[in-house]
């Protein structure tokens, strides 16, 4: 019976933790639109796209994509700057991969808490921040992405692995 209890958490931890990380994406983005529209208003000079397209909200571009959705393509990005009239760095080109890592993240974290080991996943860390360290330094952008995504996964796959241990595996 453990055994069902430890692959449930870890498919909840793994999978269902993908569209949480990209729920939380979209939270963040709509935080810095509205800290960007409070900027915007306070300089009349400056321009918001999304104030001057009545048809955009905080969930979609003027495609009707979702902004932050983990399967957005670059070409929906050059269509955002394209509508938009900006050059913006893509942001499906920042940290290429991520939701493979994200996945695999949760899926070690959770085992790593699952198995008492919770040191394990210091190293997980340590191996995700290796390997983005260059992209990480010269990009903020992705940085930030970075760093949220990395803390929504991590702790929504410990919450996961710590309520399977509290409450099934006793």
């Amino acid at each position: 019976m453990n055994a069902l209890w430890i692959t449930l958490a870890l498919l909840a931890a793994g999978f269902v933790g993908w569209p949480v990380t990209a729920l939380v994406f979209r939270l963040a983005r709509t935080i810095d639109d509205r800290a960007d529209a409070g900027a915007g208003a306070a300089d009349p000079d400056a321009s918001d796209s999304a104030a001057e397209d009545p048809a955009s909200d905080s969930t979609t571009d003027a495609a009707g994509a979702q902004p932050d959705h983990p399967d957005a393509t670059p070409a929906d990005d050059a269509g955002k700057a394209a509508a938009a009239g900006t050059d913006i760095v893509s942001s499906a080109r920042l940290l290429r991969g991520g939701a493979i890592i994200g996945i695999l993240e949760r899926l070690a974290v959770c085992l790593a808490i699952l198995a008492g080991q919770p040191v394990a996943i210091a190293y997980v860390v340590a191996i995700k921040g290796l390997g983005r360290f260059a992209e990480l330094k010269e990009t903020p952008v992705a940085a930030e992405r970075f760093i949220i995504g990395t803390l929504s996964s991590m702790l929504w796959a410990a919450g996961i692995a710590a309520l399977a241990k509290v409450f099934f595996l006793g």
